[in-house]
């Protein structure tokens, strides 16, 4: 069973080009693949458990692939990438995954006018369980300190959270402003 989108992301997903092009990056068994595609966006979903994922094959709009983010070799090893050519993204989703290599990454896949919408965990988020392992918990503003002087900071929240479980998370949508060439 897929899980409800987070409310952060359908709060901001609205400012995503209609009906564009939408990168869930390690979507796991693709919540918000499937709600975005229902809203008419076509949608990117990658993650690393092909297991997650078979629930994504042959649904419209999800073009769902295995892909192991941690390898050094992403983006370039991903189907979209012909050549130098990279994928450019209206919309980004991230949510509870943190490979902080990628930060910087994310920013440069996204379109003129293209939306990030990131939330992750947050240290502090030890004491209300996993993760715990500070390599995956964001320091406090680290999102808005990465992204703040690439992308134009639209909303930014941190803090604990009741919903959907106890948690200390860190929340940005970010748009990229630069106009097109």
């Amino acid at each position: 069973m897929i899980g409800a989108p987070s409310k952060w992301v359908v709060e901001h997903a609205p400012l995503i080009r209609k009906e564009g092009r939408v990168l869930d990056l390690a979507c796991g068994s693709g919540r918000h693949a499937v709600w975005l595609a229902g809203q008419g966006y076509q949608v990117d979903a990658l993650d690393r458990d092909a297991q997650a994922l078979a629930g994504l094959q042959g649904r419209p709009q999800i073009d769902a692939h295995i892909t192991d983010l941690e390898t050094g070799s992403w983006p370039a090893t991903d189907p979209h990438y012909v050549g130098n050519y990279q994928r450019i993204y209206d919309g980004i989703i991230v949510s509870r995954y943190l490979f902080r290599p990628l930060l910087n990454t994310l920013a440069a896949m996204l379109a003129p006018g293209g939306v990030l919408i990131y939330e992750t965990f947050m240290l502090g988020n030890e004491r209300y369980g996993r993760p715990s392992n500070p390599d995956f918990l964001l320091m406090p503003d680290e999102l808005k300190t990465v992204y703040a002087p690439l992308l134009k900071v639209y909303a930014f929240e941190q803090g604990k959270f009741e919903e959907p479980a106890p948690a200390m998370v860190q929340r940005i949508c970010a748009i990229n402003s630069q106009a097109e060439d």
